[in-house]
C-alpha cells in the first residue's frame, strides 16, 4: 500500500470511484524562511522546506536552479537548508519539492529572498469564503516569508492598522472579519522596523444569505436515464461543515447520502426517490443556523423507458461539414406534439447538449459560431411528461464535423 493511501486509510478513507473524484490530497511542501536575528533578517538565513508526508529527499531551487539536492539517512517531515547572510549569488526566487515513492511532489509555493530593506509583500486569502452573512466566521489568512513577525490587517479607508498579531511561532496568522471592505495586510519582523509593503487587496461582501451550492449529475446539468436507473447527484457548498438538502420542486428528498469531504455530499437517488424524473436542486445551511442558502440552478433528469417510436434527426443546413462560424440547426421530429425533447452529444460521454419543449413535433436546436469543438456525433430523444411518462428510442446519430477537424 502506498504512503498516501495509508494515510488516506488512517482517516476513514479508502480510494473508491465517488472518494477519488472528491478527496484531492496535496503533498505538496511549503516554504519559509527563519532569520536567526530578526532585527537584521537578511543577516543570517535559513530556508526550511516542510514536507507533508515523512521524505528522505528534499531539494531546494533558485530561479529554477537546482541549489542543493538531499539524501537523509532516515525520513524526516522537513529539512533546513542554511544561506547565511545574504549575497548578490543568493538573492533570487526558492522554490522547493519533497520526494514520493515515485518521483517528486510539485514545487512549493515561491519564496523572494531579496537582501534589501523593503520586504516583500505578503499573501492575504479569506477562509473559508471571501463574503459575511448571519452564522458565518470569516477570516482573513496573512502569510509571509519569515517565521516570528508581526502581522497587520488593514481596511480602505482607515487611517490606522485595524488589528496587530504577533505569530512567534509561526508563519502566517489569521484575522476575524465582522466588517465588509477591502483588506490588504502587511507584516514587520520587529517593533520598529518598517512594515513590508502591502499584499493584494481582498474585498469581503455582506450577504444576506450564503451564495448557492451547485448540483451536478457526472459533471452536468442534465441526463437521460433509462427508467428504472438510479442515480448519484453532487451537491458542492462553497464552504464547509454545511448541513444539506435535496430538493424536487419544494419537497425534500430523504435519501441516503455519503461525503468524503465537507463541502460536499453525494446523494444516492434510486429508482423510488427518482420517481418520473424532473428538476432536482440542493442547498444548504450553516450549522446551527435556520436560514437556508438559495437552492442551486437544477439538474434535470429525463426517464425514457425507450417504447416510443425514435425521433427523426436533422440539419439545416443539410452540409454536415459547415465552416467555422456558422450556425447550425439540429431538428428534432417527434410523431406528434407536447413532448420534451433532448439532444445529446455522442462523444466519450453521452452528454446532454441541451433540452426542450417546443409547442409543435419538432425542437429546433442552434449551435451558433461552430468550431472544431462542436464535431461530434449527435442524436435525439423526446420523452411525454404526462402519465405513463414513455419515452423514446434515441434517433439515427448524425455526425457533424466542423471544417479543419
Amino acid at each position: 500500500m502506498s504512503t498516501l493511501g495509508a494515510f488516506l486509510m488512517l482517516w476513514g478513507l479508502s480510494l473508491g470511484p465517488a472518494t477519488e473524484a472528491a478527496v484531492v490530497f496535496d503533498p505538496t511542501p511549503d516554504l519559509w524562511a527563519e532569520a536567526e536575528l530578526l532585527l537584521k533578517p537578511w543577516a543570517g538565513l535559513t530556508l526550511v522546506c516542510q514536507a507533508r508526508l515523512k521524505t528522505l529527499d528534499f531539494e531546494l531551487l533558485k530561479d529554477g536552479v537546482t541549489q542543493e539536492l538531499v539524501h537523509l539517512d532516515l525520513p524526516a517531515m522537513e529539512h533546513r537548508f542554511p544561506l547565511g547572510a545574504v549575497t548578490s549569488d543568493t538573492r533570487g526566487l526558492y522554490r522547493c519539492r519533497s520526494g514520493l515513492e515515485s518521483g517528486w511532489t510539485q514545487l512549493s509555493n515561491l519564496l523572494e529572498v531579496t537582501g534589501a530593506e523593503s520586504l516583500s509583500p505578503p499573501l492575504l486569502s479569506p477562509e473559508p469564503v471571501s463574503w459575511i452573512t448571519r452564522g458565518l466566521k470569516t477570516k482573513l489568512v496573512c502569510r509571509g516569508g519569515f517565521r516570528g513577525v508581526t502581522f497587520l490587517l488593514r481596511r480602505e479607508g482607515d487611517d490606522q492598522f485595524l488589528e496587530v498579531a504577533e505569530a512567534p511561532k509561526d508563519i502566517e496568522t489569521t484575522f476575524t472579519v465582522l466588517h465588509p471592505g477591502n483588506y490588504s495586510c502587511s507584516y514587520r519582523t520587529h517593533e520598529a522596523g518598517t512594515p513590508s509593503e502591502p499584499s493584494a487587496t481582498v474585498t469581503v461582501e455582506e450577504l444576506e444569505a450564503p451564495l448557492p451550492p451547485t448540483l451536478s449529475f457526472q459533471g452536468q446539468s442534465a441526463a437521460v436515464l433509462h427508467r428504472g436507473a438510479g442515480v448519484t447527484l453532487l451537491c458542492v457548498a462553497p464552504l464547509s461543515g454545511v448541513e444539506f438538502q435535496l430538493r424536487q420542486g419544494e419537497k425534500e428528498l430523504l435519501v441516503p447520502r455519503g461525503s468524503t469531504s465537507p463541502d460536499r455530499v453525494f446523494f444516492q437517488v434510486n429508482p423510488v426517490a427518482l420517481g418520473n424524473g424532473g428538476l432536482y436542486t440542493c442547498r444548504y445551511r450553516l450549522r446551527g443556523e435556520q436560514i437556508w442558502s438559495p437552492d442551486s440552478a437544477p439538474v434535470e433528469l429525463l426517464l425514457s423507458d425507450e417504447t416510443l417510436p425514435a425521433p427523426e434527426l436533422s440539419a439545416e443546413p443539410a452540409m454536415l461539414h459547415p465552416a467555422p462560424g456558422a450556425l447550425v440547426q439540429l431538428r428534432c421530429r417527434a410523431p406528434r406534439a407536447g413532448l420534451r425533447f433532448a439532444l445529446m452529444r455522442e462523444d466519450a460521454k453521452r452528454r446532454v447538449y441541451r433540452i426542450l419543449s417546443p409547442a409543435g413535433t419538432e425542437a429546433t436546436f442552434e449551435l451558433r459560431d461552430v468550431s472544431v469543438v462542436d464535431s461530434a456525433n449527435y442524436s435525439c430523444v423526446y420523452v411525454d411528461m404526462a402519465p405513463p411518462f414513455e419515452g423514446s428510442a434515441p434517433s439515427a446519430h448524425l455526425e457533424l464535423r466542423v471544417a479543419g477537424s
